[in-house]
């Protein structure tokens, strides 16, 4: 395990590194989850491994710190990402990123796009939520922290999701979980359309993406993942890196 102090307070994100040729890969979990939890089988499977490969958990999850008083925006996970891949020594990295950590990947690569040199998005978050969905709309940030909610949301998400789940400080899984509903200005889509950089979305084969046919129109190779859901890696972990080396091959 490895890691960066990313604000002066001595704030940590970390990362299981896995050695190996430059450039640098980046794996980046979802809302709630952790990246050596569900990369840890992919990234060394033989098509992938050999490369420097860092299993990096977002603030406020898995195995990095977890302030009560960060914001947990889209644009301070992506600011605090680049702090830490910066200070790695890291630069022109290829990004892979599931969920939640697909849009802040989308935002890594627009903030600072000598860190990003493509980006492999796993069934990522591109749109707000409809109004009246989501964390924030069931529990307000006491009620989730200090009441019920936090609780609740563990059992409901089930065992598996719930394993990771609890790793993550409350305040940094509410904020994300609001910020990710909220989105961007522009939006996540709208910034992922206009990337410079090789651009490869991966979803289960019986969930195309909204707009796949305006993706692809603006470059981005929009790939189907058969026998998996929302979870690719760890559903299908030979298709997804089947799909993944093909991407970043391509």
């Amino acid at each position: 395990m490895r890691g960066a102090q990313v604000r002066a307070d001595g704030t940590t994100i970390r990362w299981v590194e896995l050695p190996g040729t430059e450039p640098t890969r980046v794996y980046l979990h979802g809302l709630g989850a952790s990246s050596p939890a569900y990369y840890a089988a992919v990234a060394t499977n033989p098509a992938l491994a050999g490369r420097r490969s860092l299993l990096m958990d977002l603030l406020g999850h898995g195995i990095s710190d977890r302030p009560a008083d960060a914001s947990y925006t889209l644009e301070e996970h992506a600011d605090l990402a680049a702090t830490a891949l910066t200070a790695a020594g890291a630069r022109a990295t290829e990004v892979i990123a599931h969920s939640m950590g697909g849009a802040v990947a989308i935002v890594l690569a627009a903030r600072h796009p000598h860190l990003v040199s493509a980006l492999v998005l796993v069934h990522a978050t591109l749109d707000p939520q409809p109004p009246g969905t989501g964390l924030g709309t069931r529990y307000t940030e006491e009620q989730f922290v200090h009441g019920d909610g936090r609780a609740e949301t563990l059992t409901r998400v089930g065992a598996a999701w719930a394993a990771t789940m609890r790793l993550a400080g409350p305040e940094a899984l509410y904020r994300t979980a609001v910020h990710l509903g909220r989105g961007s200005t522009p939006t996540i889509r709208e910034l992922l359309l206009e990337l410079p950089v090789p651009r490869t979305y991966l979803h289960p084969a019986d969930d195309e993406p909204i707009g796949a046919r305006a993706l692809t129109d603006a470059g981005v190779r929009v790939v189907a993942v058969p026998d998996s859901g929302h979870n690719i890696m760890l559903d299908n972990p030979d298709g997804f890196v089947a799909a993944t080396a093909a991407a970043l091959s391509a």
